[in-house]
């Protein structure tokens, strides 16, 4: 399996031999391209370092948080079926094609970045599934019944966007590995959930806890 050359090559600037690989994610019928574990087990030139800090390639790894809404919407479809979703950042789009996979209407995978597009609809295709696509959350209309959001709001300043996510759905679910209490009065923490990171990065054991939480537009 070969995998989309418009990826590769973007990788390839970045990480010179870096490869992406079909990987099957652990306790889900789900695939991603994600880059290879073992090209990242490897000291990095100051070149590549810099490289990755200005334009750093979200969408070639399954975040925590990714990995288990994936799971949560596999276990729980009935927060998707029948409905409008848009995965808010959605990276490599594993959300947004668990939301399919679990009986979603229709679900829009929604990224600034355009490789992250890119992702998505490479991942959409090996998992037979079909998204549509936006580049711009805030030019989107106010018909969602759901956002997901899945490490996002890992920065504090970001916190904001959590009534912006009500402004376009009836209600969001956001999962979050870094940020423990949001302090907001519609956003209620409803599970914690148990994930990691792939390909694994070691992150602190903490970052496999992932707290989910729901919110109501008022």
């Amino acid at each position: 399996m070969i995998a989309p050359l418009d990826l590769q090559r973007a990788l390839g600037e970045l990480l010179g031999d870096a490869q992406l690989v079909p990987v099957a994610l652990p306790d889900t019928e789900l695939k991603l391209w994600l880059i290879d574990g073992d090209n990242m087990d490897r000291a990095f030139s100051p070149e590549e370092t810099r490289r990755i800090l200005h334009e750093p390639p979200y969408w070639s790894f399954c975040w925590a948080s990714g990995l288990a809404v994936a799971r949560y919407l596999a276990a729980f479809p009935q927060w998707v079926e029948g409905k409008r979703v848009l995965d808010f950042g959605a990276g490599s789009g594993v959300a947004g094609i668990a939301a399919v996979k679990a009986g979603a209407l229709e679900v829009v995978a929604c990224d600034l970045d355009p490789l992250a597009i890119a992702a998505c609809q490479a991942n959409a295709e090996l998992n037979g599934v079909h998204l549509n696509y936006s580049t711009d959350f805030f030019a989107e209309a106010d018909r969602f019944d759901l956002i997901l959001v899945a490490d996002v709001l890992y920065d504090r300043a970001n916190l904001p966007l959590l009534d912006e996510f009500l402004s376009r759905g009836q209600e969001a679910l956001v999962a979050d590995s870094r940020v423990r209490d949001f302090r907001h009065p519609l956003y209620q923490r409803i599970e914690m959930l148990e994930a990691m990171t792939l390909p694994d990065l070691a992150e602190p054991e903490e970052f496999r806890h992932v707290s989910l939480y729901h919110a109501r537009r008022g």
